[in-house]
């Protein structure tokens, strides 16, 4: 289904390009003085168009520090854009942007108008008169940018090589004296906005700072509760660990000598009390027994294990009673004696180790209970912190940035790089008399094929037999060639012999006007009938009352003569006449044979 859609839209388009073909073969006089005034108009133009020159030059776009200043220091500075506030971030935007509006500055008054200036006075008073700023900088001067570059083509006419050359070295110069001007301009602009913001973030350094200090000193707080901590400090525990160093942590915290933040401080002492009643748990089950055993070779403990009264005595039976078992049995009364003296001095060594573990507990607790601080200060302190050291480093940056916006506006600026002077084309670039001719004979063409198609369509006579069939929807018997008449015989042999057969009277009626072809061919027709009977006879007109009175109905239209208008109208009458038609015969004209 799809296909034979496809088949039946293309050979309408042929026939619509062979219908367009032909009309303009029968108006080629038309489409001949359309080409023919194309070609005139060219020429004139031609001829009376004043000649062009042209210069051109390449300049390069310098990337000028003032103008990516403010952008390189926004990227460096993080977040700076967004505290700046709309102003820098409008800044960074126009750099980006730079680049892309530099060609319609360019071509702007405050830059072009004293090349303008300077061209009019190299034309006559008339001449000077005449010319208008935006018609010149619209057709003289065009910057065009090499894509992926920083290079600008320019390029300048205007109606004499010599005032062509002297003003594009003015257009250079000019283009090179903007570009420091700008510069200048440039960093001008940044330096004041860079100390406007200095202004603005000194204050708001100097309160944040003051009030981070005022509220450390309020609680009590050092630099070290400003960083946020992700745990405990300390290491994990380590209940088995020698005394030793439990004492001296819970030492050196009491004392202030712990070097870290607030939450590490606790965290520490909370460690040293758990161990510490680890420690003394051990001590309190062991009782009279056995004295508990700490690593205690050096350090606070050590002394105080040494100061111990009956502690050396301890170790004087300890070795009395190794002694007294080498020589006597266990049972001996010297040594069980021995042994309840040993048990007595034990229990005493291990009470008085406990209080001691009591003693350093209690100082532990004690110290930090004075380390607690009201919930969310440690928090406040590091948010307080934070905003104190951002403004700090903003401001540090926009310091630095103007010292060195200041070092760069103090520098002598390079202009923008010539690559190449302005250079004079050997030949004018307008007019153009080849291309000139080729567009004036295209829209010749163009135009003359227009006004053939509506003088065509304007006439109203119908040149194509399928056109024919559209106004009247009847069978074609036959499209006859109105310059050949004998061969017209073998199609009006088959009428007589097919549809037209038995009918005594046929009627074959003009569409459209009447001329020797179609009186032809009813003569030929009316013999073709009588060679089977000779009463039959056809009838020649455009009468359809008389044509109703006939067997059978034919209708005949020559190609060229027929018009739109009257076979509507045959149309209408024959649907009134209510008599069906045999069919159609098409004669077409001398010369159109197809």
């Amino acid at each position: 289904m799809s296909s034979s859609v496809t088949t039946t839209v293309s050979a309408d388009d042929e026939i619509d390009l062979a219908r367009l073909g032909a009309a303009l073969g029968r108006r080629w006089r038309t489409l001949a003085a359309g080409a023919g005034c194309g070609l005139l108009g060219a020429s004139l133009i031609t001829l009376t168009t004043p000649p062009t020159w042209e210069a051109d030059f390449q300049i390069v776009l310098s990337e000028d520090k003032g103008s990516s200043g403010l952008a390189g220091l926004l990227s460096q500075a993080g977040g700076l854009a967004g505290l700046l506030g709309g102003a820098a971030a409008g800044a960074a935007g126009g750099v980006a942007s730079a680049q892309e509006t530099e060609r319609t500055v360019l071509q702007s008054p405050s830059v072009l108008l004293p090349v303008f200036e300077f061209v009019k006075t190299q034309l006559s008073p008339a001449q000077a008169q005449r010319l208008r700023f935006r018609d010149w900088a619209k057709g003289s001067v065009e910057v065009k940018a090499e894509k992926g570059t920083t290079v600008l083509n320019v390029i300048y006419r205007g109606p004499s090589p010599a005032l062509v050359q002297a003003a594009g070295r003015k257009l250079a110069a000019t283009y090179q004296s903007y570009s420091g001007r700008k510069r200048q301009r440039t960093l001008e602009s940044l330096v004041q906005y860079l100390k406007e913001q200095i202004a603005l973030y000194r204050p708001r350094a100097d309160a944040s700072r003051e009030r981070a200090e005022a509220f450390a000193n309020r609680y009590t707080l050092t630099s070290s509760d400003a960083v946020p901590t992700s745990g405990g400090s300390g290491g994990g525990l380590s209940f088995g660990g020698g005394l030793e160093g439990l004492l001296s942590g819970i030492t050196s915290t009491i004392s202030g000598n712990s070097a870290g933040s607030l939450k590490a401080q606790q965290a520490e002492l909370n460690k040293r009390i758990l161990e510490l009643r680890f420690q003394l748990a051990r001590m309190r089950s062991a009782g009279d027994r056995e004295p508990v055993v700490f690593n205690t070779n050096s350090g606070p403990f050590a002394n105080l294990l040494g100061s111990l009264p009956g502690n050396g005595s301890l170790q004087d039976l300890d070795r009395l009673i190794a002694e007294r078992r080498s020589r006597f049995q266990d049972n001996d009364p010297t040594i069980t004696i021995l042994r309840r003296q040993r048990q007595v001095l034990v229990g005493s060594i291990n009470r008085q180790l406990a209080q001691e573990l009591e003693n350093s507990i209690a100082l532990a607790q004690s110290q930090l209970a004075a380390l607690q601080r009201p919930p969310g200060v440690v928090e406040q302190f590091q948010k307080l912190s934070r905003e104190a050291n951002r403004d700090q480093e903003i401001l540090q940056k926009l310091e630095n940035a103007l010292a060195e916006q200041q070092l760069e506006l103090a520098r002598d600026g390079q202009p923008w790089e010539l690559i190449s002077s302005p250079t004079l084309l050997e030949q004018p670039v307008s007019p153009r008399p080849l291309r000139n001719l080729a567009l004036g004979l295209l829209v010749g063409l163009i135009g003359g094929a227009g006004t053939a198609l509506v003088a065509e369509r304007r006439s109203g006579r119908l040149f194509a037999a399928d056109e024919l069939r559209e106004l009247l929807p009847y069978p074609l018997l036959g499209q006859l060639s109105g310059a050949n008449p004998e061969s017209w015989s073998p199609v009006l042999e088959l009428l007589a012999n097919g549809p037209l057969q038995g009918c005594p009277q046929v009627a074959l009626i003009a569409a459209g006007a009447l001329d020797q072809r179609v009186a032809q061919l009813a003569a030929a027709l009316q013999a073709a009938l009588q060679q089977r009977d000779p009463a039959a006879q056809v009838l020649l007109g455009s009468d359809l009352l008389q044509a109703s009175r006939c067997q059978a109905q034919l209708l005949v239209a020559c190609l060229g003569l027929a018009e739109r208008q009257a076979l509507s109208q045959l149309q209408q009458d024959l649907q009134l006449q209510a008599k069906p038609v045999v069919g159609l015969i098409v004669l077409s004209a001398a010369g159109n044979d197809a």
